[in-house]
């Protein structure tokens, strides 16, 4: 399996990170040894002293699909859940200062936790989600998937046209704005519609 992450998806976010809101979306890879399951601990990587918790909402992939037409896009994901991009701001910062790739910043060990996944069908519209992190009982992100530049749908379709999605593959939609450093003993939980689906400490 892999993990397939959009950058900008919010503009808020994007605006808050001084980046331009994008025209199409921003692609980059996680490879599956940054999958972290079952609300596991996150451990704070040593290389980094600005790791960033980003929410987001996450698809799973229920079949193969190459050059898959917007229109049919939705036939591709029947579960959605919850992740958290881990990013190590600060190596990020100076790659992107050098104009060089993010992996080191993004696709690090454990860097993508997961939560369950639950049927899509359970929600009777999949634009008008609201999710949200809390850290130690305080609100940090709050997201409604009304705001999405680009649909759950445009970006299967737009993604399938350069790789092959395959049965298990997960997609991290975007996070909104309000992404900020986590430290070790926080605690995270979020929230999808009011359903505690995350619930991990960083240590």
């Amino acid at each position: 399996m892999k993990i397939i992450a959009i950058g900008r998806n919010y503009a808020e976010h994007a605006h808050e990170l001084n980046n331009p809101v994008p025209t199409i979306p921003v692609i980059f890879l996680k490879p599956d040894t940054a999958l972290l399951k079952d609300n596991k601990p996150f451990y704070h990587p040593e290389f980094s002293e600005d790791v960033h918790h980003e929410l987001e909402i996450v698809l799973k992939i229920n079949k193969e699909g190459k050059h898959i037409s917007e229109k049919f896009a939705a036939g591709y994901y029947e579960e959605i859940g919850l992740g958290v991009d881990f990013t190590a701001r600060d190596i990020q910062s100076r790659h992107k200062e050098k104009g060089l790739p993010w992996e080191l910043a993004k696709a690090f060990d454990s860097s993508a936790p997961v939560s369950n996944f639950v049927p899509k069908a359970q929600f009777a519209n999949l634009y008008d989600l609201n999710f949200h992190l809390d850290i130690n009982g305080q609100r940090k992100q709050t997201g409604n998937t009304s705001n999405l530049l680009f649909s759950f749908e445009y970006i299967i379709a737009f993604v399938s046209q350069y790789f092959t999605l395959k049965k298990g593959d997960l997609i991290f939609t975007g996070t909104p704005v309000g992404v900020g450093k986590v430290n070790i003993g926080d605690h995270l939980e979020g929230f999808l519609e009011g359903e505690k689906l995350i619930d991990f400490y960083i240590k």
